[in-house]
């Protein structure tokens, strides 16, 4: 995937294609003839559905404002409704989102569970400066622990391969590596001892190991979330303040962007390797492009709750949500993640997804 030079206008927060519009997209009938048997998720707070609510840190969403617009209310997702794998669950036709792995028991783990945790990286260490997190290697870990469950429901290790290998995996990680550690150099060592590139390699490295965990324990239809144009979100503008001439940090967004292309050449290699699995990597960074005001979209560089400077409990937050593309200071609102949801499930233009969407992973 080839870096193209960017002038000072390329990091403007947009999210669409002109083809775009919101009302163009729709959403598949709950629980009616799903498309797999299950779905499991891995990730930081874009995926977390409130396995960080019982962990002791401050990355959390288990309180109002949060939530104002989900059925639930607030349950710990990082959004003011559905968070993306839950427009993802939608479309795969699932009956009813997917638990958290705090939250899942019984048969209902055969379904999926959610492992995401708000904070959480690649490394180990990302995001310790705000409490308790559960890295992707734990979350591995917990997952291992899920599967030893469906093979003694199921009658075995064979059968809870079978079983797996027909679910859809989700993973979308790696921004806190960057804003909750590279990017902090008080207090973590990582900018010092590695270049950007250098650092997104040992990133993409790690990363790739604990995808030959996961295909050792059944998953064999995986899509890899790129890295969004965080550079852009309310908190890093407001932590550096926007490069000269721009209107995002173009440092991260950057670095960013040679980490996506680390990621494509992963799943490249992931493809190669097992021939008997399909990965994919789902173009965030892409996707944002084009004019947000196609689809209704009107402030892009202020969360509507708390603007620049977080989402406090009860605050009151804009009354136009649909207008706006993020929640808080980091996250989307539920307007954006449908759009993301959306174009993740069935690509709606060619450099949506690489080398091919959810649905197609689904059918196969």
């Amino acid at each position: 995937m080839a870096c193209n030079h960017h002038n000072n206008q390329a990091w403007r927060v947009v999210f669409l294609l002109s083809l775009l519009s919101r009302s163009s997209l729709e959403i598949c009938a709950r629980g009616r003839d799903p498309k797999v048997p299950g779905y499991f998720i891995f990730g930081d707070s874009l995926s977390d559905c409130g396995n960080n609510n019982v962990l002791l840190t401050s990355a959390k969403a288990n309180y109002k404002p949060y939530g104002i617009d989900f059925p639930a209310g607030p349950t710990g997702r990082f959004s003011n409704g559905r968070i993306i794998v839950d427009v993802i669950s939608e479309l795969l036709g699932l009956d009813g989102y997917i638990p958290s792995f705090v939250t899942a028991k019984g048969k209902g783990v055969l379904k999926g569970v959610n492992y995401a945790s708000a904070g959480s990286g690649i490394r180990q260490e990302t995001g310790q400066q705000l409490g308790q997190t559960i890295c992707l290697s734990a979350q591995l870990k917990n997952y291992e622990m899920t599967f030893s469950q469906i093979s003694h429901r199921l009658g075995g290790d064979a059968a809870a391969q079978n079983h797996l290998n027909k679910c859809i995996f989700t993973v979308g990680i790696g921004s806190n590596d960057f804003i909750n550690n590279f990017f902090m150099p008080t207090t973590y060592e990582t900018s010092k001892l590695y270049s950007t590139d250098r650092y997104a390699a040992e990133l993409v490295s790690e990363y790739s190991q604990n995808l030959d965990t996961l295909y050792r324990f059944g998953a064999r239809k995986v899509a890899i979330f790129g890295l969004g144009p965080i550079g852009c979100s309310p908190a890093e503008l407001a932590r550096f303040g926007a490069s000269p001439g721009s209107t995002c940090v173009d440092d991260i967004n950057d670095a960013i962007v040679i980490f996506n292309q680390r990621l494509v050449a992963m799943v490249d290699t992931l493809n190669k390797n097992y021939k008997d699995a399909k990965f994919t990597y789902i173009n965030i960074l892409g996707m944002a492009s084009g004019d947000p005001k196609v689809a209704g979209f009107k402030v892009v560089d202020a969360g509507c709750c708390g603007g620049q400077k977080g989402c406090l409990p009860l605050a009151t937050p804009c009354k136009n949500r649909k207008e706006y593309t993020f929640w808080d200071e980091y996250h989307p609102t539920d307007a954006l993640n449908y759009i993301y949801g959306n174009r993740a499930y069935k690509a709606m233009a060619p450099t949506d997804v690489h080398p091919f969407d959810i649905s197609t992973l689904a059918s196969q």
